[in-house]
């Protein structure tokens, strides 16, 4: 059976991406488990090695053409123009660990073509180095994150993010919105995708019926209708209590300052979290270097580092391989290969 083909996307190439992508491509035991084609910039990489005192890892250089073609030898770097040429920034200096549009629309520009890619066959699966959202903006792309970008150019009705570790793994209704808007979208079939993708998603990676939790969005799991406005009753139950003909193993909605309890969690297989900082306050202090994000309910197959661009510590040689080499595995266990 032939490796799975990931191709890797470089990120904000000020961020710490560029660090991890060279490691990567310096890694013989992971390169023996997988085929890998990072999705970048050549004079990024150069730069960045040059910056860490590294020397420049050995790969084969890759035009668009080429890898939409699928014809070429791994590892592999793909080349891609940087928007606006590097002699747009003062004196050709490259802004490592600055806010910069160019580097949005670079990063855009990578995740665009992995997914056309991912979506033609060319590679069997994407796995995706932090970007950054403020820099997007700057590059006028309204995007909030990696997991509604892929949504969108895939076309999926049925979609959410899902965040995978040995320690501990939560899946969201509810993504990249603010407070204020999180009770008016926590409806009864949006609670009920999240539970069928997420059951579906544990059973493919631990090959077994996973126990699933579900977490309320109020204080105490709403205490019987008491606080909030009725989400518990109106969305959250009813979502379970149809899981359940299903037959998915599944107990809740349980007040999330308890759901996470280590008794809980040695007994639960994922939670489902009604927002945000509900699952990944817990997440990241259980796991934050070896966390998976992926989006669920894709027709391609996405994984990505759970952690930021790190712009305080980008090209420094201090950025942590831990989640990046998670998100490269969990890709390889999960890519279709004929």
């Amino acid at each position: 059976m032939r490796k799975p083909k990931i191709a890797l996307t470089l990120g904000d190439p000020a961020g710490v991406g560029p660090e991890l992508a060279l490691c990567a491509l310096s890694d013989q035991e992971l390169l023996a488990q997988i085929d890998l084609v990072v999705i970048g910039n050549v004079e990024i990489l150069q730069r960045c090695a040059q910056k860490l005192g590294k020397k420049l890892p050995q790969f084969f250089q890759l035009s668009k053409q080429q890898f939409l073609e699928g014809n070429y030898r791994f590892p592999s770097v793909v080349d891609l123009e940087f928007p606006g040429g590097f002699e747009s920034f003062p004196e050709g200096r490259f802004p490592s660990g600055q806010l910069s549009a160019s580097c949005g629309k670079a990063a855009f520009q990578y995740i665009q073509l992995a997914i056309d890619a991912a979506l033609e066959g060319t590679v069997d699966a994407i796995t995706t180095a932090p970007i950054n959202k403020e820099a997007l903006h700057l590059a006028g792309l309204d995007y909030p994150g990696h997991t509604e970008m892929f949504a969108e150019r895939a076309k999926s009705e049925r979609w959410c993010m899902m965040q995978y570790s040995e320690e501990i793994t939560c899946s969201f209704v509810t993504v990249h919105v603010g407070y204020a808007e999180v009770p008016a979208l926590i409806t009864e079939s949006r609670v009920l995708q999240t539970i069928e993708l997420t059951a579906e998603a544990l059973q493919k990676i631990e090959s077994k019926s996973p126990h699933l939790v579900v977490c309320g969005l109020n204080p105490h799991a709403g205490e019987n209708g008491l606080f909030g406005q009725g989400e518990e009753e109106r969305a959250i139950i009813p979502a379970i209590a149809r899981a359940r003909e299903m037959g998915i193993s599944i107990e809740g909605p349980l007040p999330p300052d308890t759901a996470f309890l280590p008794a809980k969690r040695r007994a639960t297989d994922g939670f489902i979290c009604m927002y945000h900082d509900q699952g990944h306050i817990p997440l990241k202090a259980l796991a934050f270097d070896s966390a998976v994000n992926t989006t669920l309910g894709l027709p391609i197959l996405r994984t990505s580092v759970d952690h930021g661009t790190a712009f305080d510590i980008a090209w420094k040689g201090l950025a942590n391989m831990g989640s990046l080499y998670a998100a490269l595995r969990l890709a390889a266990k999960l890519a279709p290969r004929p």
